[in-house]
């Protein structure tokens, strides 16, 4: 396990076109999520095994998150925020694997997320309310708060990416100190303590999607029954 942060590594290049790790790492967690999906759904039952009652406690756990945040609206946002929660788990554990960096050590990693994050609350808001009365909150009380509702949402989608990145990073610096001072005298507590901090980051940041898009739904949604109560 070696720190890597900002600096990218680097496995292909061709003139100004590269290639790193992360993405490499990236995208073969998304095509074994592929082939894990279609495997595990091939032959579902209505009497279920083992590991189709771990993987429907784990998805029910999920939906009964949402439904409680997001109760009108759970079977629409549910697919977005729970493949998010399984994603960023499984990107924040490979980092456990010897060699291999997770690749939300990568600022553009986690960049890309925070904008997924940031294109889905408007995707859903425009989704569930329709274009015109999605955009009518820019301009709400006045239209002097436009540029500071375009400021808001900059900020937090940077702080989103920046969250995550600075706690991955931190996460392996730590870990890769403490295994130069002290050597492989402690990799059990160090193993544990990285477990539990990619479950925490990976539901902190699906957690904070979830409400960013819940609050733009549910501020529209209070907007239309107060002009009704009008």
């Amino acid at each position: 396990m070696e720190p890597t942060g900002i600096i990218k590594n680097i496995v292909w290049s061709l003139g100004p076109l590269q290639i790193a790790g992360s993405v490499v790492i990236t995208w073969t967690i998304i095509f074994a999520l592929c082939g894990a999906a279609k495997l595990f759904t091939r032959k579902l039952s209505l009497s279920p095994g083992k590991i189709q009652t771990l993987i429907e406690g784990v998805f029910l756990a999920a939906e009964d998150t949402i439904q409680a945040i997001l109760p009108n609206h759970a079977q629409l946002i549910f697919p977005f925020v729970a493949t998010l929660w399984l994603f960023i788990l499984i990107t924040n554990l490979v980092g456990l694997l010897p060699g291999i960096d997770s690749p939300t050590s990568d600022l553009s990693v986690t960049s890309g997320l925070a904008i997924l994050v940031f294109l889905s609350v408007h995707w859903f808001g425009i989704k569930t309310q329709g274009l015109k009365n999605y955009l009518r909150h820019y301009f709400t009380p006045s239209p002097i708060m436009f540029p500071f509702h375009i400021i808001s949402e900059i900020s937090r989608t940077l702080a989103l990416a920046l969250r995550l990145f600075g706690n991955i990073v931190s996460l392996q610096l730590g870990a890769f100190i403490v295994l130069m001072i002290a050597g492989f005298l402690v990799p059990i507590p160090l193993l544990m303590l990285h477990i539990v901090e990619a479950v925490i980051q990976a539901y902190i940041f699906g957690m904070l999607a979830l409400i960013y898009i819940a609050s733009g739904i549910q501020y529209h949604e209070l907007r239309i029954q107060k002009e009704q109560g009008e």
